[in-house]
């Protein structure tokens, strides 16, 4: 089975890898292997991966954090998968501050605050899905998509799912959820609901075994793995 997979870069890193040894993650090959065991008919496509580029200015390690996820995103590139660029908003606003976990929060005692949030990547994701549905019908029968996969625990992303299955009852839908194991996390239902299949974790194992090698080739100098990674 034909399949593409959508993949939200955010909900990735904060959810599968982040603090891990991880982060140089072979995705494509990964995605391949959890295809075939889902079913050992399913063939990998097309990955399109969604993500916004690092704000040195509040990035843990600052411009290195920029260039390390800009060596990460050359090395999916170089492996074929498709890269679109959301972008950050930072905003200043204001939120209940925080006294301990015992004292409820409260609109009445708020402190200032600069609020970063991510912007257009659910909408580019929910919109990339529907435009590959909707263009199977123009294509030849070899090169058509029988099952879309997004990678994500975002809730956001329901609306899609359920378009998806009303409009295009053909096309199979699978959900592969960013989290390892160990983490209890909450399934979400919605997600679900709206999708044939879901993989709740990916293992420690699977992780380390798709990782790329240090140097990955590419059109021009080679992508590498960040020292600190």
């Amino acid at each position: 089975m034909r399949t593409a997979c959508f993949v939200d870069g955010y909900n990735l890193f904060y959810g599968l890898l982040a603090g891990t040894p991880f982060k140089w993650l072979d995705l494509p090959s990964l995605l391949e292997h959890i295809l075939r065991v889902e079913h050992p008919d399913n063939t990998l496509a097309s990955v399109r991966f969604f993500t916004s580029g690092v704000k040195p200015s509040l990035a843990s390690r600052g411009i290195q954090s920029k260039e390390a996820q800009d060596s990460y995103l050359r090395a999916l590139i170089a492996r074929g998968v498709d890269v679109t660029y959301g972008r950050h908003q930072l905003e200043s606003g204001k939120a209940p501050r925080f006294v301990n976990k015992n004292t409820p929060a409260s609109r009445l005692d708020q402190v200032d605050i600069w609020k970063l949030e991510e912007k257009e990547t659910d909408v580019h994701i929910a919109i990339s899905m529907y435009r590959l549905a909707a263009r199977q019908a123009s294509l030849v029968q070899e090169e058509r998509i029988q099952q879309v996969v997004l990678v994500s625990a975002d809730t956001d992303m329901t609306p899609a799912l359920r378009a998806l299955r009303e409009d295009f009852p053909d096309l199979k839908i699978g959900v592969i959820l960013p989290h390892r194991e160990g983490i209890k996390r909450t399934i979400p239902g919605s997600l679900k609901h709206h999708s044939h299949w879901m993989r709740h974790i990916v293992t420690t194992e699977e992780l380390s075994t798709y990782q790329f090698p240090n140097r990955v080739a590419t059109l021009k100098k080679p992508a590498i793995k960040p020292d600190y990674w």
